[in-house]
């Protein structure tokens, strides 16, 4: 769906490449743990220190393949959109390759990855089919997706994925809102099993670090998923 029918406060609107070119300076800064990296460490089902090759999907700043590498994953590929982010994804010295390119045909090789990620980046996708597909060819038999996201309801409430220029002037990044369900049917289509789900809430940690969300207190703010390509039941 598109974000436009819950924009409540009509931010201007870049593209993901431009967005996230302006953003890359304070990314880090604005981006907290709560988010992502607290949903990836509750995760059960995978075997981190047992992976050894792994493909980090809009990998950005490195964020993600940072807190892998400190798992025990060995070797971890990269792809992103923007140049900037990866300039600072490289910095971090966790990456065997890093690529700029598109996700959604990464041109990596098939059943290359005993894991792929995609990290806080799904709601810039008008197609879910598309990632879900690639995903697919990208892993090996016996492999997982994960996949953690910014949580359809927060979007739904007119929250968009935004930042703040110098000047103090929010502006939007592109997105688009997909339902849980929308998630469970792409992978569906293209041969997953959902083998594991959370979701975060906006909790008393939240509120330390943001105490002006306070009225989304016990909201959910993000979610993850682990697929598996065993599809049998």
């Amino acid at each position: 769906m598109d974000f436009s029918s819950f924009d409540v406060h009509n931010y201007p609107t870049l593209s993901v490449t431009e967005g996230y070119k302006e953003w890359v300076n304070t990314y880090e800064e604005t981006v907290q743990d709560e988010m992502d990296i607290r949903l990836l460490s509750r995760i059960t089902t995978v075997e981190w220190a047992t992976i050894q090759s792994a493909v980090d999907l809009a990998c950005g700043t490195g964020r993600t393949g940072n807190w892998l590498k400190q798992q025990g994953v060995k070797n971890i590929d990269g792809i992103d959109l923007t140049p900037e982010m990866l300039d600072v994804a490289r910095k971090k010295q966790v990456y065997r390759h890093l690529v700029v390119g598109d996700i959604l045909n990464t041109g990596f090789g098939t059943e290359n990855y005993q894991l792929t990620t995609l990290v806080l980046a799904d709601e810039h996708l008008e197609d879910l089919l598309p990632l879900y597909k690639e995903a697919w060819r990208l892993t090996r038999s016996g492999g997982n997706f994960v996949i953690v996201g910014y949580h359809p309801h927060f979007l739904m409430n007119g929250i968009i994925t935004h930042f703040h220029r110098q000047d103090g002037e929010p502006v939007a990044i592109q997105s688009y809102v997909h339902l849980l369900s929308a998630h469970f049917k792409a992978a569906q289509r293209s041969g997953w099993r959902l083998i594991e789900m959370d979701e975060g809430v906006v909790d008393n940690e939240w509120l330390a670090k943001k105490p002006n969300w306070v009225k989304y207190a016990n909201h959910p703010v993000s979610f993850s998923m682990v697929w598996h390509t065993d599809s049998q039941i």
